[in-house]
């Protein structure tokens, strides 16, 4: 878990004894390729921390499927309307290759919190962090052609471009995917 601690301790202080009570709620979790780390409509109870694979946030309109987000290593997946107003989540997170996340339960949180005021810091910094790539993804949305997002992709996470299906990659991207591929063709 060495790489969890290195990543909370990128953002923020963090002593060894509040480093203690939070290994004590950590669940080490995995999926398999398909499986489901949150359904939509159901209430979102944990953050997941990605430290092998990664995941899909989609949401179904008129029974097709819209990818919203994907979450890889390093990253945390969850639903932050659902997890903070306990909701129900209005989209599905899915493992997209053999996933090991570490696992946090709100409630062991809260409790953990009260033990060591570190924990709930870490994790409002947390939700800001994935407010913010949700806001990131947004303008990138009301700002950008397809093209542009493209290489806004190519240049700031070329891992969606390495690992993502042409067909999910496309509905992130909101097009076609005829025309995802010749947006690609254009940009080699």
């Amino acid at each position: 878990m060495t790489d969890l601690l290195a990543f909370i301790r990128s953002f923020t202080e963090f002593s060894d004894e509040s480093w203690d009570i939070l290994c004590g709620i950590t669940k080490e979790t995995a999926f398999k390729k398909g499986d489901h780390l949150l359904q939509a409509g159901k209430l979102c109870h944990s953050l997941f921390y990605i430290r092998k694979g990664y995941c899909r946030a989609f949401h179904l309109q008129d029974g097709v499927e819209i990818n919203t987000n994907f979450y890889f290593e390093k990253e945390i997946a969850t639903n932050i309307n659902s997890y903070t107003l306990n909701i129900p989540s209005s989209f599905t997170v899915q493992a997209c290759e053999p996933l090991l996340a570490y696992r946090f339960d709100r409630d062991e949180i809260f409790e953990a919190a009260k033990l060591a005021p570190e924990i709930e810091i870490v994790g409002k910094q947390n939700l800001q962090l994935i407010a913010a790539k949700q806001e990131k993804q947004l303008e990138l949305y009301r700002l950008l052609k397809a093209t542009e997002r493209y290489a806004y992709l190519e240049k700031n996470q070329p891992e969606i471009l390495q690992r993502v299906p042409l067909t999910q990659l496309a509905s992130y991207l909101g097009v076609a995917r005829e025309t995802l591929s010749r947006i690609r063709n254009k940009a080699s």
